[in-house]
C-alpha cells in the first residue's frame, strides 16, 4: 500500500475535524509509533482548537503508564505493541485528557524493532468514547516514513467513522 500523501492527510484531518465540530465531540491523542504526527495533522486545520484540547506521545513504556493510564501488567503480559496496549492507551488518554473521543497508535515503523511475531509495520490503532472501544491491526509494507504516515492515515479513518456514526 503506498503511503498517503500530504493532501491526503490533510483532507482526513478537515473531514475528521468537520464532524467533531458538527457532533459537539471534544478530541484527543495517544501516539507511540507516530510520534505525534496525528496531533501535527490535526493542528494544521484552522480552527482545531474548537474541538482538539491535546494529545500524549507515549514513546517508552514508561510515560505508556504515567502518561496514558496503561497498566504495567497489561504491558509485561502483552507488549507495548499490542491490540490490549493500543486499547489502554486510547482509554487512558480519553480520561487524562478529558475528552469524548481519544485515538491511539502503537506499532513498529522500521526499519529496526521487528521481530518474527511483531514484525516492522505491525501497528495497532485504537478509539475509545462514551460508547467502548474498537481497536484494529495493520501490518504496513514501507518504510519508516511511510509506516508513520499510514497509521496516521489510518487512526484518522477510525476517528472519522467512530465520530460520524449517529449518538446511541
Amino acid at each position: 500500500m503506498e503511503p498517503p500523501s500530504d493532501a491526503d492527510l490533510l483532507a482526513l484531518s478537515r473531514r475528521v475535524g468537520d464532524a467533531c465540530r458538527t457532533r459537539g465531540t471534544r478530541l484527543g491523542t495517544a501516539e507511540s509509533c507516530t510520534g505525534g504526527l496525528i496531533a501535527h495533522l490535526i493542528t494544521e486545520i484552522p480552527g482545531s482548537s474548537d474541538y482538539f484540547l491535546g494529545a500524549v506521545v507515549t514513546y517508552s513504556n514508561d510515560i505508556k503508564t504515567a502518561l496514558a493510564d496503561v497498566p504495567g501488567g497489561v504491558l509485561e503480559a502483552h507488549g507495548a505493541v499490542s491490540a490490549q496496549v493500543a486499547k489502554a492507551m486510547a482509554e487512558g488518554a480519553r480520561g487524562r485528557l478529558g475528552v469524548d473521543v481519544a485515538v491511539a497508535v502503537t506499532g513498529v515503523a522500521g526499519p529496526d524493532g521487528g521481530t518474527a511475531a511483531k514484525p516492522v509495520g505491525l501497528t495497532y490503532v485504537a478509539v475509545a468514547d462514551s460508547s467502548g472501544d474498537d481497536v484494529r491491526r495493520f501490518v504496513w509494507d514501507s518504510d519508516r516514513t511511510g509506516n508513520k504516515r499510514l497509521s496516521a492515515a489510518a487512526a484518522l479513518e477510525l476517528l472519522l467513522e467512530r465520530i460520524a456514526e449517529p449518538a446511541a
